[in-house]
């Protein structure tokens, strides 16, 4: 019966290293560029697709942290504020400076710097820059999804 036992932990010993192997394979797959590729992809979809594509990143649970503003929370009603990104002449662009994910490989972040090009109420070219930064998760579907959003403009002198 010992001896049963012990071919049988040997034997599903190589199966079970072998899964284990191949979580830490899918999780080492994410990496800080893998982030900084999202943050690309993100910013295309909202310059092909405006309000929708820039939404389609959010998570359904996801926080937005406006400047001045109060804290927006879930993706409906962040949605609702974003349709400035459908006007051709708004331009939101980003740069991602840093990203790292967590040791667990479902939590990530990125910051970087933003530029938001406008018309003015004046129709004259406005030009506004910050900063940014973006906490991704993982989603149960495998889909990585930005959970919480945050900006804030530089001051005028640093622009």
């Amino acid at each position: 019966m010992k001896r049963s036992l012990l071919l049988l932990v040997v034997a599903l010993l190589p199966a079970f290293v072998a899964i284990r192997g191949t979580q830490a394979l899918a999780q080492s797959k994410i990496t800080a560029d893998t982030l900084r590729k999202m943050e690309a992809d993100f910013m295309k979809s909202a310059a092909e697709h405006g309000s929708a594509g820039y939404m389609s990143f959010y998570a359904e649970d996801a926080a937005e942290l406006p400047n001045g503003a109060d804290t927006i929370q879930g993706k409906v009603n962040i949605a609702k504020g974003m349709g400035f990104l459908d006007d051709k002449n708004n331009r939101l662009t980003w740069s991602p400076v840093g990203a790292d994910i967590s040791s667990s490989g479902d939590l990530g972040y990125t910051y970087g710097t933003f530029e938001f090009r406008s018309l003015g109420k004046d129709g004259k070219p406005a030009l506004q820059r910050g900063k940014y930064t973006s906490i991704w998760k993982k989603q149960r579907d495998g889909s990585w999804k930005v959970v919480l959003d945050m900006g804030n403009t530089s001051s005028a002198s640093s622009q």
